[in-house]
């Protein structure tokens, strides 16, 4: 006999059985609506308030996050802009830079009064960046003192970013001239990859 065919005859048969199943159900029913009015599914009034206090505070610190990154995000498009502006402006093209940095050097040298005795040039790709390349020149001048200062002020201000990275002067045995190395440092831009 199966499952449905036992109840069934039970059911049929016996009154108490229908009667224990009424009370099993009205039992049911109201644990199920003491459950609900004594603890919501959506949380009580208090809770509902407390998860409403909690998330309008997560709102606030997502909002505030969005704001810092909206800050952040503005510097950086800011400094991009800068630098690529510092970049055109100071900052020479790989097919000029010979010809501009060594026609920039000799003007100087001539107003400042002082004799080019000879150079280097080195050039070192810059690490980071696929179009950079660091250009350092190695110069020696002859002159008097006041000449040699005229010359390291006007490179100080030259329209070039030039960088004096090193000098070293030394006095002739005869007269009142100085001999000076200069070590200058400056940068290239490239194609993106290219070699110099």
């Amino acid at each position: 006999m199966s499952k449905s065919n036992l109840i069934t005859k039970y059911k049929l048969k016996d009154p108490r059985v229908a009667v224990r199943v009424v009370l099993g159900v009205l039992v049911v029913a109201n644990l199920v609506a003491a459950l609900i009015v004594f603890r919501p599914w959506g949380g009580s009034a208090e809770d509902l308030q407390r998860q409403q206090v909690q998330l309008r505070q997560q709102l606030n610190s997502a909002q505030k996050h969005l704001d810092q990154s909206k800050v952040v995000v503005e510097k950086v498009e800011r400094a991009r802009k800068e630098g690529d502006l510092f970049l055109t402006k100071y900052i020479t093209e790989r097919r000029s830079t010979m010809s501009l940095v060594k026609e920039e050097l000799n003007r100087i040298a001539q107003d400042a009064g002082v004799t080019p005795k000879g150079d280097s040039i080195n050039l070192d790709p810059v690490e980071g960046s696929d179009t950079l390349w660091q250009m350092t020149i190695s110069e020696v001048y002859e002159a008097p003192y006041p000449n040699l200062a005229k010359l390291i002020n006007m490179l100080d201000k030259s329209q070039r970013f030039l960088i004096i990275s090193n000098m070293v002067a030394t006095p002739k045995t005869t007269g009142n001239l100085l001999t000076v190395t200069l070590r200058l440092d400056t940068f290239v831009r490239g194609e993106p990859g290219s070699e110099l």
